[in-house]
């Protein structure tokens, strides 16, 4: 009932799975774990951004545009997942490529999520690292609506309170498997960066009244600022809900000693713990969410921060074709 009012197209394959995650426990101790597989979301090899992307593009069609235009990394999931989307329904794609890396080589420039991007036919401008990407979002609408497109501007990573929407819908899903699991979920661990999907998970929970605490952990910015800005759009995401009042700051919680020397850049931790994950699970992860995120959650369980009788659910966001843009951290010489 609380998405019923908004338009939404279909581009996910939901419910995505509920998994165990029998042999990493056996690895590492701890409380039970699960794994919430959003990789398996279809979309251009799947992720996090798909269910954003079904509000966002039903949105996008409702208000009669023909072009999507986002902003992301040179190796962003989003601008892959919304190229595809784009392609799916037949409108054009453009991405504004913000180059936060900037010791890169060939892979991270030309392969990985980059070589979709070029497969699905979106057009790309590039920006440099600490650039107004929603300034330049908004130059390059301005330069096709001269030209006489439609355009609409996606916010990186989706992450308004339209695409936070899918994850409200996320929330009210892991709830009903749990429940027909009889699997009572204490914690949910993910990546937050650009904040959507942690604000659709605090709105969707709080709504619902569910206890389910949401444990980020942070990719790209310090603990106090990840908050903030996770706060304001769970907040503004109830607002849009129609559930005013119901999201606390107490609600949210970002883990940020995992970010190492900034976004998209490598840590250690973030290549072990892919890498266990690899070898326990033959699950892919992904060097710049879900491998970091990972670090951040076995950190946690070693260091006796979950209970061993929680069940705790991690949910992957997808991402792993990044791995071909980071061949060197995993290939042995």
């Amino acid at each position: 009932m609380l998405l019923q009012p908004f338009p939404r197209v279909s581009l996910s394959h939901a419910p995505t799975p509920l998994e165990p995650l029998d042999r990493l426990r056996q690895a590492i101790g701890g409380p039970r774990l699960w794994i919430k597989r959003d990789d398996c979301t279809g979309l251009a090899q799947g992720g996090n951004k798909a269910r954003k992307l079904e509000f966002l593009v039903a949105d996008a069609l409702a208000k009669g545009c023909d072009l999507l235009i986002t902003p992301g990394a040179v190796q962003s999931n989003h601008v892959r997942m919304t190229a595809a989307a784009a392609a799916r329904f037949g409108l054009q794609c453009h991405a504004v490529l913000e180059r936060r890396v900037t010791d890169t080589d060939t892979d991270y420039e030309e392969n990985g999520n980059i070589l979709l991007d070029e497969l699905f036919g979106c057009s790309r401008s590039y920006v440099a690292g600490g650039s107004d990407v929603a300034a330049a979002c908004a130059a390059a609408a301005d330069d096709f609506r001269a030209k006489g497109a439609k355009p609409y501007v996606i916010p990186g990573g989706g992450s308004n309170p339209i695409g936070a929407l899918g994850y409200v819908a996320c929330a009210m899903e892991l709830m009903a498997q749990a429940n027909h699991l009889g699997v009572n979920v204490t914690r949910l661990v993910h990546g937050t960066g650009s904040s959507g999907t942690q604000a659709g998970l605090v709105a969707g929970f709080a709504a619902m009244r569910s206890p389910i605490a949401v444990y980020g952990v942070s990719v790209r910015h310090p603990r106090q600022k990840q908050e903030e800005i996770v706060f304001d759009l769970a907040c503004r995401t109830a607002d849009h809900l129609g559930q005013s009042g119901v999201v606390k700051r107490e609600h949210v919680f970002a883990d940020d000693g995992h970010v190492g020397p900034g976004y998209g850049l490598p840590t250690p931790g973030m290549v072990d713990a892919l890498t266990l994950v690899a070898r326990t699970e033959g699950i892919l992860l992904d060097p710049v969410y879900s491998g970091k995120a990972m670090a951040g959650m076995i950190d946690a369980i070693r260091k006796g921060k979950f209970g061993d009788n929680e069940d705790v659910v991690f949910l992957h966001t997808g991402g792993s074709t990044a791995l071909f843009g980071y061949k060197h951290l995993f290939m042995k010489a």
